[in-house]
């Protein structure tokens, strides 16, 4: 599937009111509101393009955030300098358009996040979920994230960790 598609930032040129991923929030807020957060500079977001089709398969919003020192668990705190927070970033949103679900979309959307993040010239400790159902939250558990003890769906994964796992480790 990678071969057959792109990621780039999101722009003016794609079409975003056929997108439908079947759940009503990530189209509603892809369709009204992502490019007003990008214009405000609250959050980035990026799409897969289907290389044949040209329409919009997918896509993720990356935003800053920060987590309480207090939310990870022992092992990762006794490794962390005692700061009250750590830098991280939020994979806000992510999601793939129905008739392309299915097709290991998502995971490639997750690794290009995590590269983005990698390449990132500050400090980033962890990228942070916030998973909306079950199914999400076995997503990014299968993809090395794991809740965090204080939080009820919220998932973090050390980008030292990313990192390791990160085909080619250096970009794309």
């Amino acid at each position: 599937m990678a071969e057959t598609v792109r990621i780039e930032p999101l722009s003016g040129d794609h079409d975003r009111s056929q997108f439908l991923s079947g759940s009503d929030a990530l189209d509603r807020y892809f369709r009204e509101q992502a490019s007003q957060d990008i214009k405000r500079r609250i959050a980035t977001c990026f799409v897969t393009v289907s290389v044949a089709a040209q329409d919009v398969a997918g896509y993720y919003t990356l935003t800053a955030t920060s987590v309480a020192l207090s939310a990870f668990s022992p092992e990762i705190i006794k490794k962390l300098p005692r700061y009250p927070v750590v830098p991280a970033v939020l994979l806000g949103r992510l999601a793939v358009a129905r008739h392309y679900q299915g097709q290991g979309l998502g995971g490639i959307l997750l690794a290009d996040a995590l590269k983005r993040t990698s390449r990132a010239e500050f400090g980033v400790f962890a990228m942070v979920v916030d998973a909306k159902d079950e199914a999400a939250q076995r997503f990014y558990e299968h993809h090395g994230f794991t809740l965090l003890p204080s939080e009820a769906r919220r998932s973090c994964l050390p980008m030292a960790a990313a990192q390791r796992g990160l085909p080619g480790k250096t970009g794309r």
